[in-house]
């Protein structure tokens, strides 16, 4: 696990984290420029996990700056995290490998042999989570 703190997840939102399918993922291209996209992603020990290939925009962007952004897909309800990736290769921790599972039928480890193709593991923890136009920094 990452030696980067996270803050823990309001207990108002844990439902969502736990029902929300997908996630939009912030990061920051070498010009400076944003690039988003959604992912699925679970929400385990106050960290967002989310499963990539290694040459993707966002872990290439991430390899360079690790400060992302994270935000649930309810405008009306906004919850945005922001916070620091961790990049992780296999073996993949079994319980992120059973929640992806859970979640969306897909076994990381077994796609990853099926396909030939290297998958990472980013690790996020939350600085700080915004709601509502609030934030909701650490004491």
């Amino acid at each position: 696990m990452s030696d980067h703190p996270s803050v823990p997840a309001p207990d108002h939102i844990t439902e969502r984290l736990r029902s929300a399918r997908n996630v939009w993922m912030g990061t920051s291209r070498r010009d400076g420029s944003s690039h988003l996209t959604p992912v699925w992603f679970t929400h385990l020990r106050d960290r967002w996990w989310v499963c990539t290939g290694p040459g993707t925009v966002k872990a290439r962007n991430i390899a360079a700056d690790p400060r992302v952004s994270l935000a649930l897909e309810d405008g009306d309800a906004p919850v945005v995290a922001e916070g620091t990736a961790t990049v992780h290769t296999a073996p993949f921790p079994a319980d992120v490998v059973a929640s992806f599972h859970d979640r969306y039928g897909w076994n990381i480890e077994e796609a990853v042999a099926r396909s030939g193709r290297p998958q990472v593991l980013l690790e996020i923890g939350v600085r700080r989570w915004l709601m509502a136009g609030r934030a909701q920094d650490p004491a």
